[in-house]
């Protein structure tokens, strides 16, 4: 799928959600968020090397990495314009544009060598995004398929708070739903199977007695 033939109708519903919430996002979002840091910490660049993040929304997350790893070139993909243009206007305050090149595209389906004129990328991450894409589980073949000999996948996401008390599961099952975030049961089966699928390496952690899950997928080198 080329960057002009998006799937309209979710393009339109994420660029009319986020209109206006993306001017608070990262405001509201850093309270229920949880592990997006520790993400950042765990991608490992190696010198030189290339990441691309899936969702990227208004490049909170892009912004930090970039500062993580400053030897590292960086690419964002979301396919909401309204992001996008946050996103855009974040990089460039923080003296980032040289560094990060960000393109609009479906994450389920996308083609990184026209988007951005790399095939391959030695990290690939999703944060907070597998839950409000439709085919989410694409979007990991997709990720899998970009990444370099020696690539990794890092993914977090909700959990399904298992350990949490059932009043607190269903207030914040409820509030996502007002923003179209399912969590995704089968988040760790799917990223298991991909692995096995691909013959990689696997690692999963369970965080904040199950409010978020953390997925490592490691190339075989």
């Amino acid at each position: 799928m080329s960057a002009t033939e998006l799937p309209v109708s979710h393009a339109e519903l994420m660029d009319g959600v986020y209109r206006w919430q993306r001017h608070i996002y990262d405001l509201t979002r850093k309270y229920f968020l949880l592990g997006r840091d520790r993400l950042i910490d765990g991608l490992d660049v190696p010198q030189g090397g290339t990441v691309l993040e899936l969702g990227c929304g208004t490049g909170r997350n892009i912004v930090l990495a970039a500062r993580r790893y400053p030897n590292a070139r960086f690419f964002g993909l979301d396919i909401s314009a309204e992001m996008l243009e946050t996103a855009g206007a974040a990089i460039a305050r923080e003296g980032l544009s040289g560094k990060v090149n960000l393109a609009r595209g479906d994450a389920t389906d996308f083609d990184a060598k026209a988007l951005f004129g790399i095939e391959r990328f030695d990290r690939v991450f999703v944060s907070y995004s597998l839950s409000m894409i439709p085919g989410w589980e694409k979007t990991v073949s997709a990720a899998l398929a970009a990444l370099a000999p020696g690539g990794s996948l890092h993914v977090v996401d909700f959990g399904q708070q298992e350990g949490l008390p059932r009043w607190f599961r269903s207030l914040l099952r409820g509030w996502l739903r007002k923003f179209h975030v399912s969590p995704r049961a089968s988040l760790r089966d799917v990223l298991e199977s991909e692995s096995q699928r691909a013959g990689t390496t696997f690692r999963f952690r369970t965080l904040y007695r199950g409010y978020a899950y953390l997925g490592v997928i490691g190339s075989s080198k």
